[in-house]
C-alpha cells in the first residue's frame, strides 16, 4: 500500500485519468474530490463490499438454482441404461 501525506488544496493523480483532491480537513474528517471518467467506478469501501458480498450471493444462488434446474431435467429425461 502506498501512503501519503497531502495538505488542503494537494492533489494526487491514478495513471492519467484519475485525479484526487483533498477539499476539506475538519478533526478527523478528510472530504475529498474524485475527477474520473465517466466508465470508472467510484465506491466508498463501506458499499464497495456490501456490492461484493451482494454479487457472491447471487452467484451462490445461481449455482443453487442451476442445480436445481439439472435435478429436474435428469428426473424428466432418465439416461436410458
Amino acid at each position: 500500500m502506498l501512503v501519503l501525506t497531502r495538505k488542503l488544496g494537494q492533489d494526487i493523480f491514478l495513471d492519467d485519468e484519475i485525479r484526487i483532491v483533498i477539499k476539506e480537513i475538519k478533526g478527523k474528517q478528510v472530504r475529498i474530490g474524485i475527477e474520473a471518467p465517466a466508465f470508472v467506478s467510484v465506491y466508498r469501501g463501506e458499499i464497495y463490499r456490501q456490492i461484493q458480498e451482494e454479487n457472491r450471493r447471487a452467484a451462490a444462488g445461481d449455482l443453487e438454482d442451476a442445480r436445481g434446474v439439472a435435478e429436474f431435467l435428469n428426473r424428466q429425461n432418465p439416461k436410458p441404461e
